[in-house]
């Protein structure tokens, strides 16, 4: 692989030092404190993103700082922001190029005048799609679509060095022995290949990629900018985009509602195997007992109109994908036939005949193509529970101990573990008296429990109750970090090291040292210096 030289006029950039205009740039949305920078940056081409990292001792790249492990929380490190990198570039019926730091949400706007879409979107569209490709970013469609790296076709990458690479997918593939070579303006250098094996499970962001065989692009994606700048990336779309329907669904215990996914995800697998109608689910998301106290106790099912009945123990949000054409007129017949002897095998009308069986129909809250107020409705209520355990947290912070600070975790295990899972997190947690809520995408196996912590004690117990839940993560086959990334977070260091052995860790080093000699982009970021 051939790097060439960077394009546009080669200026360097203004540099902003005023403490002022630093300051809404010194952390990330993990809120970790103590971040410090020496300047702001903000190129507009490729030569002057190559003109910044060539006079800098250490670089951040970032993106809307959306990151939740504090790898976009700048240690006195110059912070190179892709803002004006904002640009859609080019497009077909499947594809298309941006810069990177065009954000989900235009991304996404875009798309949808022409009926396409990107489906592996996290969460949060004000993220830039940069971003999401540094951290492999996943979300809530992982069941069905993967994650980013199943969708990224190209990138260009300002390499530290200020050479570039255009990596298109399938143009190069590691050497059998186990490197990429990588010629430079000036040298050629041998970037090895390491040889840890990463968990089979459908969401992995930990550290670099490796396999045999490998693909250079996937060493990119996921690196969480440690080994380059991102330019531009070229994303797989899919050229129809269909038509969405939500539902909330409560259930009285575990059981009833693990064996409910478990139906959904086997009909909808089936679905997609035979290319047939059917019941077609996308995204299975999930809160917990103590999520929904914390809603009630916070107004939110009043601001949103959404209830459950009180012996709810957990509530799901299914997404349903029916055809674009799909009217909220044609949605309502298919529900009020569901039961009907010969009612039509849509995936509504199925997906209600699975809820009544399931003994829950009467409970559940829907929104039908194209009513958009309760689609908002129910996804608000999802993303008020983050918002709420936040609030909890910087109250204790603000009242108890400035020491306290939020501790989460971000694991996923194979589906078929994900009770067990559940039951030894009931158990630690229990065992350790302390306040957790949990929610994450359970279709995928990928939960979120985050503690409230009461007191500094709860902090340190916290911290190593997820150490300790991530080794029984590994144990059940699953990933410890599974779609957040690492970034700067000592803990989830620490489950990396776990997870790879020191061995691993020395591995990653020499990747970033073949491709970084002096250590310039991200320092600190997945793993500290040998």
């Amino acid at each position: 692989m051939a790097a060439r030289p960077p394009l546009g006029a080669p200026a360097v950039p203004r540099y902003v030092t005023d403490p002022d205009r630093l300051r809404s740039f010194l952390e990330d949305a993990a809120h970790v404190p103590g971040g410090h920078a020496s300047a702001l940056v903000t190129p507009t081409n490729e030569a002057e993103v190559a003109a910044v990292v060539q006079r800098s001792t250490a670089v951040l790249p970032i993106g809307a700082q959306s990151s939740l492990t504090g790898g976009a929380t700048p240690r006195g490190e110059v912070l190179l922001g892709m803002a004006r990198f904002g640009r859609i570039i080019d497009s077909g019926a499947d594809w298309v190029r941006v810069g990177a730091g065009v954000t989900l949400a235009e991304l996404d706007a875009v798309l949808a005048r022409t009926g396409r879409y990107y489906p592996p979107a996290p969460t949060f569209n004000g993220a830039f799609v940069g971003g999401t490709v540094a951290t492999n970013a996943a979300g809530a469609a992982t069941f069905k679509y993967g994650t980013t790296r199943d969708w990224v076709r190209a990138v260009t990458v300002v390499l530290p060095t200020g050479d570039v690479l255009d990596i298109e997918r399938g143009a190069t593939r590691a050497h059998v022995d186990g490197y990429f070579e990588v010629v430079l303006g000036n040298r050629t250098v041998r970037v090895p290949v390491p040889s840890y094996r990463m968990p089979k499970v459908p969401k992995v962001s930990a550290g670099y990629f490796a396999e045999p065989g490998m693909d250079l692009i996937d060493l990119f994606i996921g690196a969480e900018g440690t080994l380059g700048v991102m330019t531009e990336v070229t994303l797989k779309v899919r050229p129809e985009r269909p038509a969405w329907c939500l539902a909330f669904v409560p259930f009285a215990g575990r059981a009833a509602t693990l064996g409910f996914v478990r139906l959904l995800r086997d009909a909808a697998q089936q679905t997609w195997r035979s290319h047939e109608g059917g019941l077609d689910v996308s995204a299975i998301e999930h809160i917990d007992g103590r999520c929904l106290d914390l809603l009630r106790e916070d107004g939110a099912d009043r601001r949103t109109g959404v209830t459950w009945p009180d012996r709810t123990a957990m509530a799901l949000l299914v997404t349903l994908e029916l055809p674009a054409a799909t009217t909220s007129q044609q949605a309502f017949d298919d529900i009020g036939r569901a039961g009907d002897p010969g009612a039509p095998g849509t995936s509504l009308a199925r997906f209600c005949h699975a809820l009544d069986q399931a003994g829950v129909l009467d409970e559940v809250q829907i929104a039908v193509p194209g009513d958009l107020a309760r689609a908002e409705q129910l996804l608000a209520l999802r993303e008020a529970v983050p918002a709420i355990v936040n609030q909890r947290v910087g109250l204790a912070q603000a009242t108890v101990d400035p020491r306290i600070e939020k501790i989460a975790a971000d694991m996923i295990v194979p589906f078929e573990r994900l009770g067990d899972m559940l039951a030894i997190y009931e158990a630690e947690f229990t065992r350790r008296r302390l306040d957790v809520a949990i929610w994450g995408h359970i279709s995928d196996g990928n939960l979120h429990p985050n503690v409230m912590p009461r007191s500094f004690a709860d902090v340190e117990s916290g911290r190593a109750a997820i150490l300790d839940l991530g080794r029984e993560v590994m144990r059940l086959g699953g990933s410890p970090l599974a779609e957040h990334g690492v970034g700067r977070n000592r803990v989830k260091q620490q489950l990396l090291a776990e997870l790879y052995g020191q061995a691993g860790i020395d591995q990653m080093r020499q990747v970033k040292r073949a491709l970084d000699p002096e250590w310039k982009l991200a320092p600190g970021v997945l793993f500290l210096p040998a």
